[in-house]
């Protein structure tokens, strides 16, 4: 039920849909079916403990063995050596985070459809700066991007305002609209645009929707995809739950992509959502950011949303059809990147990037996330920055949007702040913008949190930047969002009884969250 607070809306109750309660139930049931069946079998089957005690070690054994980083690995090691039975059980069902071999084989397909070569465009970045062009060869050799001039990129401070851009940006496409987003939800922002892609759809040009199972699953009807063709709107659904105890959970599509007609596209922080533009209040004042390329960048954001799109969809993608090479004059550089789980990218395309920014960083690093839960490395390269005097500052919320989150997060600034980092949150609300700013000469901005769901799990994507007066205006807002900021000092955040017992706990299994 909503109930209006002036001109704004707050938030309703949740709502799921019938078809994610059954395959909840279902996941639960194989869940404990297969436990009941084991420990049965345990008791009444002479020596079968034995099989179970060799069983727990060869897990912890794979554990230790895996590739996975010791953060990720010590929880389930908790798990496995703890809880016998339930806890090896667990591992084989949950551990995993591979792609189905239909998803790898699709794959294969689209690794094939590669864009053009850049190297004008790199050779251009490496005499300017060697240091930048060892940057982005990094980033597009691990993402499969490219390196890219000729494109004007726009910063919006603010939900509100890339709202009214986007809007008007789709009322003038004139060939296709490729739509990727996390969530979506009915409301002034997506109703605005659902009634311009319907008239679109009435024009002859060709639309294209993407949205993430479980990121709308208390946001649409289960059956919303059907809705949507029913308009002429070609919509699919990005790994959609089934009721199977595996990767369902992990592998989300947390991407937010709009590409319009080859020639403009728009990615940040901000889904399809009344909140992020601030006409529901659910958090306090909704804090996002984004970013309008206008050039030749635009196919790699192309290409990465036909990536979503064949992953949930059996329709065979003519790639070619849809890259324009279109052109706006600007010396600047940049690298649209996506990153996600294996085999889809090798390497941890993200985590890679940021380290590398912060091993280069010589004046400033300046982050905003709605989260801080790092692993061991990562915290070791920020701490590593601040303790060679660079400035580094991190804004997350004030008001979180999970409290046990946040609870975590929380617990991640003593540390940081001994080594010098500068740990503010943004008391008007909640912050979701995903920014990171260097030395006047690198920004990057996308979906990327500093969080194991988006390091490790989901699909992301984001736009590295350098040498770009768009950096200009990211700073400037940074520092307009510093303002409205409370600096944490050491040992500032209370902690009661509650947090003392059960932080340590919950710590362990922040990689899982």
């Amino acid at each position: 039920m909503k109930k209006k607070s002036g001109n704004k809306i707050e938030k309703h109750a949740l709502h799921i849909p019938f078809r994610y309660i059954l395959s909840m139930l279902i996941i639960i049931f194989e869940f404990l079916g297969v436990i009941a069946a084991t420990s049965v079998v345990t008791i009444f089957v002479p020596y079968f403990y034995l099989v179970v005690l060799l069983t727990q070690i060869c897990c912890a054994v794979a554990i230790i063995n895996s590739k996975d980083n010791p953060d990720y690995k010590v929880p389930w090691l908790f798990i496995v050596l703890l809880v016998p039975i339930v806890g090896f059980m667990t591992y084989f069902m949950f551990y995993s985070r591979r792609l189905s071999d239909k998803q790898i084989k699709r794959i294969k397909s689209i690794n094939a459809n590669m864009l053009k070569n850049d190297t004008g465009a790199a050779l251009n970045c490496k005499k300017q700066d060697e240091e930048a062009f060892l940057q982005a060869n990094s980033l597009k050799s691990m993402s499969q991007s490219h390196i890219y001039q000729n494109t004007d990129i726009k910063y919006f401070a603010s939900g509100e305002e890339l709202f009214e851009s986007l809007l008007a940006d789709l009322k003038n496409a004139k060939e296709f609209i490729f739509m990727d987003y996390f969530i979506i939800e009915e409301g002034l922002f997506w109703n605005s645009i659902l009634q311009v892609l319907k008239q679109k759809v009435a024009e002859g040009v060709e639309v294209k929707v993407v949205y993430d199972d479980i990121g709308c699953m208390t946001k649409l009807k289960g059956d919303y995809y059907k809705t949507l063709q029913s308009f002429g709107i070609d919509a699919v659904i990005f790994n959609k739950l089934k009721g199977q105890a595996n990767n369902e959970f992990n592998n989300r599509s947390h991407r937010k992509i709009t590409s319009i007609d080859g020639k403009i596209a728009y990615t940040g922080g901000i889904n399809l959502a009344d909140e992020y533009i601030n006409h529901v209040v659910k958090f306090g004042h909704w804090k996002d950011v984004g970013v309008r390329l206008d050039g030749e960048a635009v196919d790699e954001m192309t290409r990465l949303f036909l990536i979503d799109y064949s992953m949930s969809s059996k329709a065979q993608i003519d790639f070619e059809k849809y890259y324009r090479g279109y052109k706006k004059e600007n010396s600047g550089f940049c690298v649209p990147f996506g990153d996600g789980p294996k085999p889809v990218y090798e390497r941890r395309v993200a985590k890679t990037m940021l380290l590398n920014m912060l091993g280069t960083a010589k004046k400033y690093f300046y982050i905003t996330t709605p989260y801080l839960i790092i692993d061991d490395e990562l915290t070791s390269a920020i701490e590593n920055a601040a303790l060679k005097g660079v400035d580094v500052r991190i804004i997350t919320p004030h008001i979180p949007d999970k409290k046990m989150v946040f609870m975590i997060t929380q617990s991640s600034y003593e540390k940081l702040q001994k080594a010098g980092v500068k740990i503010y949150e943004y008391q008007p609300g909640f912050i979701h913008a995903k920014t990171y700013l260097c030395d006047d000469k690198y920004a990057v901005v996308g979906t990327i949190n500093l969080d194991y769901r988006s390091l490790v799990h989901h699909f992301e994507n984001g736009v590295w930047i350098y040498n770009h007066e768009v950096i200009g205006d990211i700073k400037k807002d940074f520092e307009n969002t510093l303002e409205k900021s409370l600096q944490i000092k050491e040992n500032g955040v209370k902690i009661g009884f509650f947090r003392r017992i059960f932080r340590p706990l919950i710590n362990i299994f922040a990689s899982l969250l």
